[in-house]
């Protein structure tokens, strides 16, 4: 709060300097000088801008990390996992048995059911497989979210110490909207956008497979990362 007071401080006295706000309603102008104080504090520790963010993931190869869980809440689990790498290798793609009923209005959005489950591997047989991929650092279109699901199934598995295990999350949902530049001054950051939405904008071409399945979210993931990269605006 005292780095936005001192931007504030510092963008008012610009503005009262300049002539050309006169006759500006006094309201409008603290909003404007609010919202920029905000986006100053917002990119004051961001060394690189988004383009040059997704050529790092790029060069890094970073693997891509999508989720499909029974639902959204502080008890919901995984039933379907896909890796990618930045390459657009994939490196894991499969089912979970989430060892609960998946409700009808999460299979309605993603498609899979309880007979689709019903053979697949649980998720302490896939953990393993999944910490020696994501490896120092990985993305996900929303990473708190599946950062979030990959804590809660691990959770369950006796003597796993999850925030070890893992590497830090990359989110490029956070990095889409960043170079959309739709600043929501409410929520005093750039404004989220789906992931298929983000793909329409950037002229993502579609990717084999059904819409909410972890391995068509990965690809669609990695679209967005390689448009953006290769964008001729910084």
């Amino acid at each position: 709060m005292n780095k936005r007071n001192e931007f504030f401080k510092a963008i008012i006295a610009g503005y009262a300097a300049n002539p050309n706000i006169k006759g500006e309603l006094a309201d409008n102008v603290i909003r404007k000088v609010w919202s920029l104080a905000d986006m100053a504090v917002y990119h004051e520790n961001r060394v690189e801008g988004p383009k040059q963010r997704a050529k790092r993931w790029i060069r890094k190869n970073y693997v891509i990390v999508d989720t499909e869980t029974t639902g959204l809440g502080n008890d919901d689990q995984i039933v379907e996992i896909a890796i990618i790498d930045c390459c657009g290798l994939t490196l894991l793609n499969t089912l979970i048995n989430p060892q609960r009923e998946i409700p009808a209005k999460a299979t309605a959005i993603h498609g899979i059911t309880n007979e689709m489950v019903a053979d697949a591997p649980i998720w302490a047989d896939i953990l393993p497989q999944v910490v020696e991929l994501i490896g120092e650092s990985w993305i996900a279109y929303n990473a708190q979210f599946d950062d979030r699901m990959i804590e809660q199934s691990s959770s369950h598995v006796p003597e796993n110490d999850f925030p070890i295990l893992l590497g830090v999350p990359q989110c490029a949902m956070e990095l889409y909207a960043e170079f959309n530049g739709d600043w929501d001054d409410y929520r005093r950051k750039y404004k989220w956008k789906k992931l298929a939405e983000a793909a329409k904008a950037l002229g993502v071409p579609p990717v084999n497979g059904a819409p909410h399945r972890a391995l068509c979210d990965c690809q669609l993931t990695l679209g967005v990362i390689r448009a953006i990269a290769e964008a001729s605006n910084d």
